[in-house]
């Protein structure tokens, strides 16, 4: 199961929080788009630390989509 999460002007932890229910979920691929460094790395190191590998890509100006992959 795929999903997409839109998270831009969120402040944290929101960013997180939505991130972690599509984990819950069961979903095996997130797609995040966020527009805040401190969401990117909060987002990555959360999912890391649930065992997806995480790819991060500048979007546009200001923006980054952090492709989430369950690992194993």
């Amino acid at each position: 199961m795929k999903r997409e999460i839109d998270a831009r002007g969120l402040s944290c932890p929101l960013p997180v929080l939505r991130t972690r229910a599509a984990l819950e979920e069961g979903c095996e691929e997130v797609e995040v788009r966020v527009d805040s460094g401190v969401a990117r790395e909060n987002v990555t190191v959360f999912a890391r630390g649930k065992g997806y590998s995480v790819k991060v890509n500048p979007a546009r100006e200001g923006e980054w989509l952090l492709y989430l992959r369950k690992e194993g």
